[in-house]
């Protein structure tokens, strides 16, 4: 028994000594475009931490204007502080939005035409994962609710692989796994190099809707292309929210 124990501890020793090279082989793409964005207008919702945060970072400091959405408004305002900081980009804003509440999804919405007249990136990041059984304020199940009807539809859908994130906090094994393997896990900056190549790279034009991980396109289930199931979910979709959109 004693024998077992100081092999696997051996191993488990020479695991985390070879742990940043794990994961530099692991860390995935890498948006390579040195693309420039003075003048444009992007929206980041969920971008107060995490990977939206360091999309957020890049995207500022290639000189975008930058409106972090997200729930938390406190959080928001010191996430931008760091940014601006960092980037020595003073446009980057902050606007309350909730997910969970289609009234707040409105008044966002609603206040960002009054300040803005064009949008030219949209990053759907903010979303929720494994939280206890509750509903939206609109009395939707909260993982529906968040991810897809607060969301809406994206141009393109991304994994950005397994990143160390607040995305578990709600469950507590998850929270012990991520601190266990947190050495082989992508950092949000890594994390966040699939959002940022979708938003950047020139050519993707003819992949719109396409789903890409590692900053290249990936493969699909047949049953995530089936036209008709997409078509059936929108019009559900559009049925809950009380929405008509053709």
């Amino acid at each position: 028994m004693m024998v077992i124990l100081g092999l696997l501890t051996s191993f488990l020793s020479f695991l985390y000594v070879i742990a940043p090279s794990i994961r530099k082989f692991f860390a995935g793409g890498v948006c390579r475009t040195d693309v420039q964005l003075p003048g444009k207008i992007v929206v980041i919702t969920g971008a107060n931490t995490g990977i939206g945060k360091e999309t957020a970072r890049e995207l500022a400091r290639r000189g975008a204007r930058v409106y972090i959405a997200c729930r938390d408004v406190l959080k928001g305002e010191s996430a931008a502080s760091e940014i601006r900081a960092d980037t020595k980009n003073s446009q980057v804003l902050v606007r309350k939005l909730d997910l969970s509440d289609t009234k707040s999804i409105r008044a966002f919405a609603e206040g960002f035409l009054a300040e803005e007249k064009q949008l030219h990136i949209l990053i759907n990041n903010a979303g929720v994962m494994m939280c206890p059984y509750s509903k939206t304020a609109d009395g939707f199940e909260t993982h529906l609710g968040v991810n897809h009807l607060g969301t809406g539809v994206t141009t393109y859908s991304v994994h950005p692989g397994i990143v160390r994130s607040e995305l578990v906090r709600h469950s507590f094994l998850m929270c012990l796994l991520w601190r266990l393997f947190s050495p082989f896990l992508k950092s949000a900056r890594e994390g966040a190099q699939t959002s940022l190549h979708c938003a950047l790279a020139e050519g993707l034009e003819p992949l719109s809707g396409k789903y890409f991980s590692d900053c290249k396109r990936a493969w699909v289930s047949p049953r995530a292309r089936n036209n008709k199931t997409a078509e059936r979910l929108w019009a559900v979709s559009c049925e809950l929210l009380g929405i008509q959109w053709k």
